[in-house]
């Protein structure tokens, strides 16, 4: 008779859950060369307050502290991007191990076998690792406030898991709340950490966890009012509630998580500035409907959080962390795929935990192979259109043939180049498709009369413009 699968809170890391932070390293190793694009000029190349340490300290206090001390510890180790990207890279292939040896630790909670809670645990952390989607938070230099924000709070909930069992327990309930204090200087969308933990241990007695996360309420609580207090995030909050009603948001945002989830899927489809849909009328029966569902999906989830632990904590994992940017506060842009870094983990293990205890041995290898090689393939593949701003904006510009701002910045990658004709006409593009885009027709001015600022002109002296 076999015995009932242990119970205990295992969190050692065996050298096997190491397999994905080297896969990490070998798979983005081709992209550190990449160049810098888009906001990467706006909040790192161009922003003197993190081109030193001592120019961050007197920018203090100010928004995500702690993500624009990376940016300035990084450029006094120099300017060249693969310095960023080299930090990118080792922020994921810890965040893969920490995946890894948290849900080998859930999966024992749920009832997983000692063998097939490190299995499922182990293929999560891989599929993690190496889906495309993640590129826009590792190689996209400026994703870092997605990768860095989340590698704290998979760390910050590994020293709750800590100490739940272990004699210093109160030690690592400390640690607990400094990763939660340093996640949330690094991007404000981990104040929703204490409610991801108590869906972690959901397991647990709802009582013990609810006193025992009571510290991380209160600094949630603290943080919150910290940041309000803050000029820049007040008006930031203004700018957010002007953009869209909440009523809006809600049917927009519908649509938003379903783009996002079939982004998992779809690992060819990596798009930088997606276009999706603002839904203004509450005639829209579709995004209704989809409002319907995702409400029903939650709920569901939540009603069958212990009897089918496996399945609503990856519903509930993915609806949680994308709460904070898909669901009632309004963004500018609708969604993008760095969203996606936290909240896949919960689908991820789903997969991983069906494709592991898939009855069919024998072909269980090859299909759990084919996956990561293809994973792996459409990620090199993804990580390919940033070595050049050329290649990303023709690439965004491609999948989004009606975005203007894919359009104008293309227009000036082209004329950064010395293209000078290609320029001008995706500067015309960009008009043609907004009236309102005053950018591309500024742009358009000065390229014509030679001053388009950007352009090195002693580089171009041999394109002239014609």
């Amino acid at each position: 008779m076999r015995s009932a699968p242990s119970l205990r809170t295992d969190t050692n890391i065996p050298w096997l859950a190491l397999l994905p932070a080297l896969a990490v390293v070998v798979l983005w190793w081709p992209s550190l060369c990449a160049s810098f694009q888009f906001d990467d000029w706006n909040v790192i190349v161009n922003e003197p307050r993190v081109h030193s340490l001592a120019a961050w300290w007197q920018s203090m206090p100010g928004i995500r502290p702690l993500l624009k001390l990376s940016y300035a510890s990084n450029l006094t180790l120099g300017s060249d991007p693969i310095g960023f990207r080299i930090v990118n890279v080792l922020i994921h292939a810890l965040s893969a191990t920490l995946v890894g040896s948290l849900l080998r630790t859930r999966g024992l909670r749920a009832g997983l076998s000692e063998s097939s809670a490190s299995q499922a645990a182990l293929l999560a952390a891989l599929l993690f690792a190496l889906h495309p989607v993640q590129t826009e938070a590792v190689t996209y230099i400026s994703g870092r406030s997605s990768s860095l924000a989340a590698c704290l709070c998979l760390l910050s909930v590994y020293c709750w898991v800590r100490s739940e069992d272990s004699k210093r327990g109160s030690a690592w309930l400390a640690s607990c709340c400094a990763c939660f204090a340093l996640a949330v200087a690094t991007k404000e969308t981990a104040l929703v950490l204490p409610l991801a933990l108590l869906l972690y241990s959901a397991d647990r007695p709802w009582s013990q966890t609810l006193k025992r996360v009571t510290p991380l309420l209160v600094l949630m609580a603290v943080m919150l009012v910290a940041a309000l207090s803050l000029p820049t995030y007040r008006r930031l909050l203004a700018v957010s509630l002007d953009t869209r009603t909440i009523g809006e948001n809600l049917l927009t945002q519908s649509r938003a998580l379903l783009y996002l989830a079939g982004q998992l899927i779809r690992i060819t489809n990596g798009n930088a500035d997606p276009q999706l849909p603002v839904i203004s009328s509450p005639a829209d029966w579709l995004s209704a409907l989809l409002c319907v569902a995702w409400a029903i999906i939650g709920v569901g989830a939540l009603l069958n959080v212990r009897t089918r632990p496996v399945g609503a904590f990856a519903a509930l994992w993915f609806l949680l962390w994308l709460a904070p940017t898909n669901s009632l506060l309004p963004r500018l842009d609708v969604a993008n795929d760095r969203q996606l870094y936290l909240a896949m983990i919960g689908p991820a293990w789903w997969l991983a935990v069906q494709l592991t205890s898939w009855p069919r041995a024998v072909l269980r290898p090859m299909l759990i192979a084919v996956v990561l090689v293809a994973l792996s393939w459409a990620t090199y593949q993804r990580n390919q259109i940033y070595q050049t701003e050329i290649a990303f904006w023709e690439d965004t510009a491609a999948r989004n043939p009606d975005n203007a701002r894919a359009a104008n910045n293309l227009g000036m990658a082209y004329a950064i180049e010395c293209r000078f004709q290609d320029a001008e006409t995706e500067f015309e593009r960009a008009v043609a498709l907004s009236a309102d885009d005053y950018y591309s027709r500024i742009n358009l001015i000065l390229l014509r009369k030679g001053l388009l600022p950007g352009v090195d002109r002693k580089r171009c002296r041999h394109a002239t413009y014609n």
